[in-house]
């Protein structure tokens, strides 16, 4: 009992409660992005026009369809964790289950709550992109996260659920669905990203010969510059999910009885065998 794995201070009898209250916890969340989604809505009709307001309604369009997909993903994923429970309890009760089955119940509350933050985030880039003060790079990132931490929830309910559970299979369809809205919030911020720059179109019929040539080397310069910035970021994503997965940790089914498969051997180099040497 002492060398299994502890949850982050929290007693495994108290386990089943957390599920419960993540799940509430992330439901909540999501009405209220809804309603903020709302609100920027109205916003945006009343402050900008044209181009932008055109833009701004398809992205914010694209948001609400994304969050009520993951309502219903939530609310179908809080079905199958009932069945799951009542299903592979026996005669024990529900806490005793969550207790028994702590690993699976703490990789259930993290997706949970992946999946609640994710939401929150792309809400508040969505309202930063409104108001002029965001980047719309931040909503395609965050739709990523939202289709990564959908997967890690379906992954986390997929492991104890039965392969002919409907809610299963709903649940499945769910997340097709969710990663086919994300996909849309991604489309419709990149078009209207190039809507917006379309804008301020190019222009270089003005210059002269020397104007020109000088124009072409300082962007030469920039180029350099953000390729240099561009690997840099690269090395410090690579580190960060290091880090991440080092303090996060991988979920191990193999602790709650599930059989792992062994990862494939990898295929090494074929060295060419040395020559026999002469007497």
């Amino acid at each position: 009992q002492e060398l299994r794995p502890k949850s982050l201070d929290i007693k495994q009898e108290e386990l089943g409660d957390m599920v419960e209250k993540e799940m509430a916890s992330t439901s909540e969340a999501i009405e209220d992005a809804v309603r903020r989604i709302e609100e920027m809505m109205s916003q945006a009709r009343n402050e900008s026009s044209g181009v932008k307001l055109e833009v701004n309604e398809r992205i914010l369009n694209s948001c609400t369809d994304l969050m009520k997909a993951i309502r219903l993903l939530v609310m179908t994923s809080t079905n199958l964790q009932k069945e799951i429970v009542e299903s592979g309890r026996g005669a024990a009760t529900t806490q005793e289950f969550y207790a028994k089955n702590s690993r699976w119940t703490e990789g259930l509350i993290s997706a949970s709550k992946a999946v609640g933050w994710g939401a929150t985030q792309l809400v508040e880039s969505a309202d930063r992109v409104v108001l002029h003060m965001g980047k719309y790079e931040e909503l395609i990132v965050c739709s990523h996260e939202i289709a990564a931490s959908t997967a890690q929830l379906v992954a986390a309910s997929k492991v104890k659920a039965e392969k002919s559970s409907r809610n299963l299979g709903r649940l499945q369809e769910c997340s097709r669905n969710v990663n086919e809205m994300a996909a849309n919030v991604v489309a419709s911020t990149k078009s209207g990203q190039e809507q917006i720059e379309e804008k301020d179109t190019m222009d270089f019929s003005g210059m002269s010969l020397i104007k020109l040539k000088k124009e072409e080397m300082e962007t030469q310069v920039k180029v350099l510059e953000l390729e240099k910035r561009l690997e840099g970021e690269r090395v410090r994503l690579g580190e960060l999910r290091k880090q991440h997965y080092a303090l996060a940790g991988a979920y191990n089914p193999a602790e709650d009885g599930e059989v792992k498969p062994a990862p494939a051997p990898r295929r090494g180099i074929l060295k060419k065998p040395p020559l026999a040497q002469k007497p």
